[in-house]
């Protein structure tokens, strides 16, 4: 089996069938099914997401990235400090980073006050955490490969004039 090709199939478009992947594979359903199933049971696979462009919804939402300066621990490094930080349930994605800070932080909330309250009673008292920069995200142009902004151009031609 191509798992490195089935692995980045599935990255574009996560709502092929198996009869497709199977199909494109030259394999059988079976074996992909199969393949898939050890997959996300190694953490390979590790979920299917939607991309969703919440500006064109009634839905409230506000993005931060925050930059999180921390103290690394003596014979854990950043790893125990990241666990209590990703831990809370307002942490959608968390990266360690090289550069001015150690982890960057993207959280979801209603608000920007929502947001700004688990900084400052959740994230910024966390043991090790020395230092938060937050940066509200106020427009989305292109999110995992797919562009928001650009509307269909039909026939856009250039008015000729003598």
């Amino acid at each position: 089996m191509k798992t490195e090709l089935l692995l980045s199939l599935l990255e574009t478009n996560a709502r092929y069938s198996t009869r497709d992947l199977a199909d494109v594979l030259l394999e059988d359903e079976d074996s992909v099914i199969h393949t898939m199933s050890d997959l996300e049971k190694k953490k390979i696979i590790c979920g299917y997401h939607t991309i969703i462009n919440w500006d064109k919804t009634n839905k409230e939402k506000v993005m931060a990235l925050i930059e999180v300066g921390v103290t690394p621990e003596r014979d854990y490094g950043y790893d125990k400090i990241a666990k209590n930080i990703y831990r809370y349930p307002e942490v959608d994605t968390m990266y360690l980073m090289s550069g001015k800070s150690e982890f960057i932080v993207i959280i979801f909330g209603k608000t920007m006050q929502e947001v700004s309250n688990f900084v400052g009673t959740k994230l910024a008292p966390t043991q090790n955490v020395v230092s938060t920069s937050t940066f509200f995200v106020l427009k989305e142009y292109k999110v995992n490969g797919v562009i928001f902004d650009e509307e269909e151009k039909h026939n856009e031609r250039l008015v000729v004039t003598p």
